[in-house]
Protein backbone atom coordinates (compact mmCIF):
# COMPACT_ATOMS: atom_id res chain seq x y z
CA UNK A 1 0.00 0.00 0.00
CA UNK A 2 2.75 2.41 1.05
CA UNK A 3 5.86 1.37 -0.90
CA UNK A 4 5.06 -0.31 -4.19
CA UNK A 5 2.49 2.43 -5.72
CA UNK A 6 3.89 4.28 -8.68
CA UNK A 7 6.89 1.30 -8.78
CA UNK A 8 7.90 -1.01 -11.31
CA UNK A 9 7.85 -4.11 -9.09
CA UNK A 10 10.05 -6.98 -9.98
CA UNK A 11 8.97 -9.80 -7.88
CA UNK A 12 10.63 -13.21 -7.60
CA UNK A 13 8.53 -16.35 -6.50
CA UNK A 14 9.00 -20.13 -6.25
CA UNK A 15 9.67 -22.86 -4.17
CA UNK A 16 13.38 -22.45 -4.27
CA UNK A 17 15.94 -19.58 -4.58
CA UNK A 18 13.72 -16.66 -4.14
CA UNK A 19 16.31 -15.11 -1.73
CA UNK A 20 18.84 -15.43 -3.45
CA UNK A 21 17.44 -14.31 -7.08
CA UNK A 22 15.92 -11.39 -5.37
CA UNK A 23 19.52 -9.96 -4.41
CA UNK A 24 20.90 -11.18 -7.71
CA UNK A 25 18.36 -9.15 -9.12
CA UNK A 26 18.72 -6.26 -6.70
CA UNK A 27 22.54 -6.67 -7.38
CA UNK A 28 22.33 -6.25 -11.28
CA UNK A 29 19.87 -3.41 -11.17
CA UNK A 30 22.01 -1.57 -8.47
CA UNK A 31 25.42 -2.02 -10.53
CA UNK A 32 23.63 -0.64 -13.94
CA UNK A 33 22.82 2.71 -12.21
CA UNK A 34 19.43 1.99 -11.38
CA UNK A 35 19.19 2.43 -7.37
CA UNK A 36 16.62 -0.21 -6.87
CA UNK A 37 14.69 -0.67 -3.72
CA UNK A 38 14.18 -3.92 -2.45
CA UNK A 39 12.89 -6.16 0.00
CA UNK A 40 15.00 -9.50 0.26
CA UNK A 41 14.12 -12.49 3.24
CA UNK A 42 17.71 -13.06 4.15
CA UNK A 43 21.37 -11.09 4.36
CA UNK A 44 22.82 -10.05 0.80
CA UNK A 45 26.32 -9.73 1.19
CA UNK A 46 26.79 -6.72 -1.46
CA UNK A 47 24.39 -4.80 0.26
CA UNK A 48 24.48 -3.20 3.70
CA UNK A 49 21.02 -4.11 4.46
CA UNK A 50 18.19 -6.57 3.40
CA UNK A 51 15.94 -3.51 2.39
CA UNK A 52 16.21 -0.04 0.82
CA UNK A 53 13.19 2.22 -0.28
CA UNK A 54 15.56 3.00 -3.19
CA UNK A 55 15.59 6.00 -5.76
CA UNK A 56 14.90 4.98 -8.98
CA UNK A 57 10.96 3.60 -9.96
CA UNK A 58 12.34 0.06 -9.66
CA UNK A 59 11.28 -2.31 -6.59
CA UNK A 60 12.94 -5.99 -6.29
CA UNK A 61 10.37 -8.05 -4.17
CA UNK A 62 10.82 -11.65 -2.92
CA UNK A 63 7.06 -13.01 -3.79
CA UNK A 64 6.34 -15.27 -1.07
CA UNK A 65 3.32 -17.55 -1.36
CA UNK A 66 2.76 -18.21 2.42
CA UNK A 67 -0.17 -16.53 3.51
CA UNK A 68 -0.39 -12.67 4.04
CA UNK A 69 -2.10 -13.10 7.80
CA UNK A 70 -4.39 -14.48 10.25
CA UNK A 71 -7.56 -12.52 8.41
CA UNK A 72 -5.72 -12.68 5.09
CA UNK A 73 -5.31 -16.65 3.82
CA UNK A 74 -4.16 -15.36 0.47
CA UNK A 75 -0.65 -16.34 -0.82
CA UNK A 76 1.80 -12.76 -0.02
CA UNK A 77 2.71 -12.30 -3.41
CA UNK A 78 -1.08 -11.50 -4.51
CA UNK A 79 -0.45 -7.82 -3.27
CA UNK A 80 2.61 -7.22 -5.16
CA UNK A 81 1.30 -6.22 -8.37
CA UNK A 82 4.56 -7.57 -10.00
CA UNK A 83 5.00 -6.25 -13.70
CA UNK A 84 8.31 -8.47 -14.04
CA UNK A 85 7.58 -11.83 -12.42
CA UNK A 86 10.08 -14.86 -12.16
CA UNK A 87 8.48 -18.24 -11.59
CA UNK A 88 11.82 -19.94 -10.56
CA UNK A 89 10.31 -23.52 -9.83
CA UNK A 90 7.26 -25.19 -8.25
CA UNK A 91 7.13 -27.74 -5.84
CA UNK A 92 5.02 -28.92 -2.90
CA UNK A 93 5.96 -27.29 0.45
CA UNK A 94 4.16 -25.53 3.27
CA UNK A 95 2.44 -28.20 4.03
CA UNK A 96 1.39 -26.64 7.18
CA UNK A 97 -0.90 -23.86 5.16
CA UNK A 98 -1.26 -26.34 1.60
CA UNK A 99 -3.48 -29.44 1.21
CA UNK A 100 -1.35 -30.38 -1.98
CA UNK A 101 0.21 -28.92 -4.87
CA UNK A 102 -3.03 -28.15 -6.81
CA UNK A 103 -3.36 -25.37 -3.95
CA UNK A 104 -0.25 -23.77 -4.11
CA UNK A 105 -0.76 -23.90 -7.83
CA UNK A 106 -4.36 -21.84 -7.70
CA UNK A 107 -2.13 -18.88 -5.64
CA UNK A 108 0.57 -18.82 -8.40
CA UNK A 109 -2.05 -18.72 -10.68
CA UNK A 110 -3.70 -16.07 -8.65
CA UNK A 111 -0.12 -14.34 -9.04
CA UNK A 112 -0.15 -14.98 -12.50
CA UNK A 113 -3.70 -13.07 -13.41
CA UNK A 114 -1.89 -9.86 -11.65
CA UNK A 115 0.66 -9.31 -13.65
CA UNK A 116 0.07 -6.79 -16.91
CA UNK A 117 -0.49 -7.43 -20.23
CA UNK A 118 2.85 -5.67 -21.05
CA UNK A 119 4.74 -6.94 -18.18
CA UNK A 120 7.22 -10.12 -18.32
CA UNK A 121 7.34 -13.13 -17.12
CA UNK A 122 10.15 -15.53 -16.93
CA UNK A 123 10.14 -19.45 -15.92
CA UNK A 124 12.38 -22.24 -16.55
CA UNK A 125 11.42 -24.18 -19.77
CA UNK A 126 11.61 -27.83 -17.84
CA UNK A 127 9.23 -26.76 -15.25
CA UNK A 128 6.15 -28.56 -16.12
CA UNK A 129 4.22 -27.51 -12.67
CA UNK A 130 4.53 -24.03 -13.90
CA UNK A 131 3.62 -24.98 -17.66
CA UNK A 132 0.00 -26.12 -15.35
CA UNK A 133 0.16 -22.80 -13.69
CA UNK A 134 0.19 -21.02 -17.01
CA UNK A 135 -2.10 -22.82 -18.85
CA UNK A 136 -5.22 -21.97 -16.87
CA UNK A 137 -4.95 -18.40 -17.86
CA UNK A 138 -2.11 -15.88 -18.76
CA UNK A 139 -2.27 -12.67 -20.88
CA UNK A 140 1.71 -11.90 -19.94
CA UNK A 141 4.42 -12.82 -22.34
CA UNK A 142 6.42 -15.28 -21.08
CA UNK A 143 10.33 -15.36 -21.52
CA UNK A 144 11.44 -18.99 -21.02
CA UNK A 145 15.03 -20.16 -19.61
CA UNK A 146 16.84 -23.57 -19.95
CA UNK A 147 20.24 -24.52 -18.52
CA UNK A 148 21.37 -25.97 -21.85
CA UNK A 149 21.11 -25.18 -25.40
CA UNK A 150 16.95 -25.26 -26.21
CA UNK A 151 15.45 -23.75 -29.46
CA UNK A 152 12.08 -22.89 -27.06
CA UNK A 153 14.20 -21.11 -24.38
CA UNK A 154 14.86 -17.84 -25.58
CA UNK A 155 17.74 -17.33 -22.74
CA UNK A 156 20.17 -20.34 -22.54
CA UNK A 157 23.35 -21.32 -20.86
CA UNK A 158 26.53 -23.10 -22.27
CA UNK A 159 28.20 -24.14 -19.01
CA UNK A 160 31.73 -23.84 -19.18
CA UNK A 161 32.26 -25.76 -16.19
CA UNK A 162 30.72 -28.56 -14.30
CA UNK A 163 30.27 -26.96 -10.92
CA UNK A 164 28.12 -23.83 -12.83
CA UNK A 165 30.84 -21.64 -11.57
CA UNK A 166 31.42 -20.50 -15.44
CA UNK A 167 29.26 -19.80 -18.27
CA UNK A 168 27.97 -18.39 -21.43
CA UNK A 169 24.66 -16.89 -21.45
CA UNK A 170 22.80 -16.88 -24.95
CA UNK A 171 19.58 -15.41 -26.55
CA UNK A 172 18.37 -17.65 -29.24
CA UNK A 173 21.51 -19.09 -29.50
CA UNK A 174 23.74 -15.74 -30.16
CA UNK A 175 26.26 -15.63 -26.88
CA UNK A 176 25.58 -12.52 -25.50
CA UNK A 177 28.27 -12.59 -22.50
CA UNK A 178 30.17 -15.02 -19.82
CA UNK A 179 29.75 -15.47 -16.40
CA UNK A 180 32.45 -15.82 -13.95
CA UNK A 181 31.49 -16.19 -10.15
CA UNK A 182 32.16 -17.93 -6.26
CA UNK A 183 28.41 -19.63 -6.65
CA UNK A 184 27.94 -23.38 -7.38
CA UNK A 185 25.57 -25.55 -8.51
CA UNK A 186 22.61 -26.14 -11.68
CA UNK A 187 20.33 -23.95 -9.29
CA UNK A 188 22.62 -20.55 -9.22
CA UNK A 189 22.93 -20.79 -13.20
CA UNK A 190 19.15 -20.96 -13.43
CA UNK A 191 18.54 -18.16 -11.28
CA UNK A 192 21.13 -16.04 -13.20
CA UNK A 193 19.22 -16.78 -16.59
CA UNK A 194 16.32 -15.85 -14.88
CA UNK A 195 18.12 -12.09 -12.84
CA UNK A 196 19.06 -11.28 -16.55
CA UNK A 197 15.63 -11.72 -18.29
CA UNK A 198 13.84 -9.68 -15.75
CA UNK A 199 16.91 -7.33 -15.57
CA UNK A 200 16.75 -6.94 -19.21
CA UNK A 201 13.32 -6.09 -18.72
CA UNK A 202 14.25 -3.16 -17.64
CA UNK A 203 16.66 -1.97 -19.82
CA UNK A 204 20.11 -3.86 -18.40
CA UNK A 205 21.73 -5.39 -21.20
CA UNK A 206 22.48 -9.32 -21.39
CA UNK A 207 26.52 -7.49 -21.27
CA UNK A 208 26.04 -5.41 -18.30
CA UNK A 209 23.94 -7.73 -16.18
CA UNK A 210 26.76 -10.58 -16.95
CA UNK A 211 29.42 -8.49 -15.85
CA UNK A 212 27.33 -7.77 -12.75
CA UNK A 213 27.01 -11.25 -11.66
CA UNK A 214 30.77 -11.88 -12.17
CA UNK A 215 30.99 -9.58 -8.91
CA UNK A 216 28.10 -10.90 -7.02
CA UNK A 217 28.64 -12.08 -3.36
CA UNK A 218 26.04 -13.58 -2.46
CA UNK A 219 23.58 -14.31 0.16
CA UNK A 220 24.43 -15.57 4.30
CA UNK A 221 23.39 -19.07 4.63
CA UNK A 222 24.07 -20.09 1.02
CA UNK A 223 27.01 -22.50 0.64
CA UNK A 224 28.31 -19.62 2.88
CA UNK A 225 32.22 -20.73 3.73
CA UNK A 226 32.26 -20.25 7.40
CA UNK A 227 35.80 -21.02 7.97
CA UNK A 228 38.69 -23.57 7.50
CA UNK A 229 40.09 -25.22 10.59
CA UNK A 230 43.09 -27.61 10.47
CA UNK A 231 42.34 -27.83 6.41
CA UNK A 232 38.53 -28.68 7.20
CA UNK A 233 36.22 -26.23 5.55
CA UNK A 234 32.69 -25.24 7.02
CA UNK A 235 29.55 -24.64 5.51
CA UNK A 236 26.33 -23.39 6.08
CA UNK A 237 23.18 -24.12 4.19
CA UNK A 238 19.93 -23.01 4.23
CA UNK A 239 18.33 -25.98 2.64
CA UNK A 240 15.89 -27.54 3.93
CA UNK A 241 13.75 -29.52 0.99
CA UNK A 242 15.31 -32.55 -0.62
CA UNK A 243 15.50 -30.63 -3.71
CA UNK A 244 16.92 -27.97 -2.37
CA UNK A 245 19.68 -30.73 -0.59
CA UNK A 246 20.49 -32.73 -3.81
CA UNK A 247 21.24 -29.53 -5.69
CA UNK A 248 23.49 -27.72 -2.94
CA UNK A 249 24.90 -31.24 -2.43
CA UNK A 250 25.69 -31.66 -6.27
CA UNK A 251 27.04 -27.89 -6.59
CA UNK A 252 29.47 -28.63 -3.57
CA UNK A 253 30.63 -32.39 -4.78
CA UNK A 254 31.29 -30.81 -8.61
CA UNK A 255 33.39 -28.35 -7.05
CA UNK A 256 34.94 -30.52 -4.76
CA UNK A 257 35.92 -33.34 -6.78
CA UNK A 258 37.42 -36.23 -4.73
CA UNK A 259 37.71 -34.78 -1.24
CA UNK A 260 35.20 -35.71 1.07
CA UNK A 261 31.91 -34.58 1.19
CA UNK A 262 30.02 -34.54 5.07
CA UNK A 263 26.43 -32.92 5.20
CA UNK A 264 24.71 -32.50 8.81
CA UNK A 265 20.81 -32.12 8.24
CA UNK A 266 18.43 -30.99 10.78
CA UNK A 267 15.20 -31.18 9.88
CA UNK A 268 13.47 -27.88 10.65
CA UNK A 269 11.09 -26.39 8.91
CA UNK A 270 7.41 -27.21 9.27
CA UNK A 271 7.00 -29.65 6.29
CA UNK A 272 10.01 -31.38 7.18
CA UNK A 273 8.56 -31.88 10.76
CA UNK A 274 5.23 -33.30 9.57
CA UNK A 275 6.87 -36.18 7.57
CA UNK A 276 5.94 -34.35 4.16
CA UNK A 277 9.30 -34.83 2.39
CA UNK A 278 10.39 -38.05 4.48
CA UNK A 279 10.58 -40.15 1.23
CA UNK A 280 13.10 -38.09 -1.04
CA UNK A 281 15.38 -37.34 1.84
CA UNK A 282 17.98 -40.53 1.45
CA UNK A 283 17.87 -39.54 -2.07
CA UNK A 284 18.91 -36.11 -1.74
CA UNK A 285 21.90 -36.14 0.20
CA UNK A 286 22.98 -39.46 -1.88
CA UNK A 287 26.13 -37.16 -3.01
CA UNK A 288 27.70 -36.30 0.31
CA UNK A 289 30.37 -39.35 1.64
CA UNK A 290 28.82 -38.79 5.14
CA UNK A 291 25.37 -37.89 6.13
CA UNK A 292 24.67 -36.97 10.16
CA UNK A 293 20.75 -36.38 10.42
CA UNK A 294 19.52 -34.93 13.67
CA UNK A 295 16.65 -36.29 15.11
CA UNK A 296 15.81 -33.38 17.41
CA UNK A 297 13.21 -33.16 20.35
CA UNK A 298 9.69 -33.04 19.21
CA UNK A 299 9.89 -34.91 15.91
CA UNK A 300 7.27 -36.81 15.22
CA UNK A 301 8.49 -39.49 13.33
CA UNK A 302 11.81 -41.83 13.50
CA UNK A 303 14.55 -40.53 10.84
CA UNK A 304 15.50 -44.69 11.05
CA UNK A 305 14.10 -45.44 7.56
CA UNK A 306 15.79 -42.96 6.13
CA UNK A 307 19.32 -44.14 7.24
CA UNK A 308 18.09 -47.64 6.23
CA UNK A 309 17.61 -45.91 2.84
CA UNK A 310 20.70 -44.36 2.04
CA UNK A 311 22.49 -45.35 -0.56
CA UNK A 312 25.86 -43.82 1.34
CA UNK A 313 27.10 -43.58 4.65
CA UNK A 314 24.35 -42.25 7.28
CA UNK A 315 23.75 -41.96 10.93
CA UNK A 316 20.93 -40.33 13.27
CA UNK A 317 22.15 -38.24 15.97
CA UNK A 318 20.02 -37.07 18.84
CA UNK A 319 21.81 -34.15 20.65
CA UNK A 320 24.52 -31.71 19.34
CA UNK A 321 27.48 -32.81 21.12
CA UNK A 322 27.30 -36.64 19.40
CA UNK A 323 27.56 -34.30 16.20
CA UNK A 324 30.54 -32.43 17.26
CA UNK A 325 32.45 -35.75 18.20
CA UNK A 326 31.81 -37.56 15.28
CA UNK A 327 33.08 -34.87 13.29
CA UNK A 328 36.31 -33.98 15.22
CA UNK A 329 37.03 -37.49 15.84
CA UNK A 330 36.60 -38.74 11.86
CA UNK A 331 37.20 -35.45 9.94
CA UNK A 332 40.45 -34.22 8.25
CA UNK A 333 42.31 -31.81 6.14
CA UNK A 334 40.64 -31.05 2.85
CA UNK A 335 37.16 -32.52 4.00
CA UNK A 336 34.19 -30.07 3.38
CA UNK A 337 31.38 -30.20 6.21
CA UNK A 338 28.17 -28.46 5.09
CA UNK A 339 25.63 -28.19 7.55
CA UNK A 340 22.00 -27.54 6.40
CA UNK A 341 19.10 -25.98 8.45
CA UNK A 342 16.86 -23.57 8.54
CA UNK A 343 17.27 -21.90 11.79
CA UNK A 344 19.73 -21.84 14.13
CA UNK A 345 20.85 -25.62 14.62
CA UNK A 346 21.45 -24.61 18.32
CA UNK A 347 24.48 -22.70 17.61
CA UNK A 348 26.42 -25.87 16.12
CA UNK A 349 27.91 -23.95 13.31
CA UNK A 350 30.23 -22.29 15.87
CA UNK A 351 30.32 -25.18 18.52
CA UNK A 352 31.66 -27.02 15.66
CA UNK A 353 34.34 -24.97 14.33
CA UNK A 354 35.35 -24.10 18.08
CA UNK A 355 36.00 -28.19 18.88
CA UNK A 356 38.20 -28.21 15.40
CA UNK A 357 40.56 -25.35 16.81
Amino acid sequence: DHVLQGKHVLGVAGTHGKTTTTTMLAWVLDQAGLEPGFLIGGVPLGFSESARLGGGKYFCVEADEYDSAFFDKRSKFVHYHPKTAILNNLEFDHADIFDDLAAIQKQFHHLVRTIPSEGRIIAPIMETNIDEVLEQGCWTPVVRTSLDANEKAELSAQQLSADGSYFKVLQHGVVKGEVKWNMTGQHSVANALATIAAAEHVGVSIQTACEALSNFGGVKRRMELLDTVRGIEVYDDFAHHPTAIDTTLDGARKRLGERKLWAIIEPRSNTMRMGSHKEGLAYSARLADEVIWYQPEGLDWDLQPVIEAAPNKAVVARTLDEIIQTVVTEAGEGDAVVIMSNGGFGGLHQKLISALQ
